[in-house]
């Protein structure tokens, strides 16, 4: 079994030279308008806090260190501030739960110091 792919034709053109014979398809040819798929990549970031910082006379290494931990300080506070979201989200899950749980236990005590802190709402 022969796995080589075929050899490529040697043909001579009409000035004398030799060329390899192009066997791949030719294309079609033009009809009408190309579409072109442009591919949008993200910007590059603005360099104006650090060119105005070099021009006070801040040096290049307070520079580099604002250009590299600017987007990592950016990135730790978002993802404190999920965090935070998150257990606030428990917390209001938790207290309905709670809140359920004693409205549908409690007794009459309850419905009395429930009467109660309704009257002092409306009092204000």
């Amino acid at each position: 079994m022969n796995n080589l792919p075929e050899p490529s034709r040697v043909v001579q053109l009409p000035d004398g030279t030799y060329v390899y014979a192009d066997t791949a398809p030719v294309p079609a040819p033009f009809q009408g308008a190309q579409v072109v798929h442009q591919h949008i990549h993200q910007a590059p970031p603005d360099r104006t806090v650090q060119r105005i910082a070099l021009g006070s006379g801040v040096g290049a290494g307070a520079v580099a260190a604002g250009v590299y931990f600017g987007p990592l300080l950016v990135g730790v506070l978002t993802a404190i501030a999920a965090n935070i979201a998150l257990l606030a989200f428990l917390a209001l899950i938790l207290a309905w739960g709670v809140h359920t749980v004693v409205k549908s236990i409690g007794g009459d005590a309850g419905t009395a110091a429930m009467k109660n802190v309704r009257k002092a709402r409306h009092r204000r």
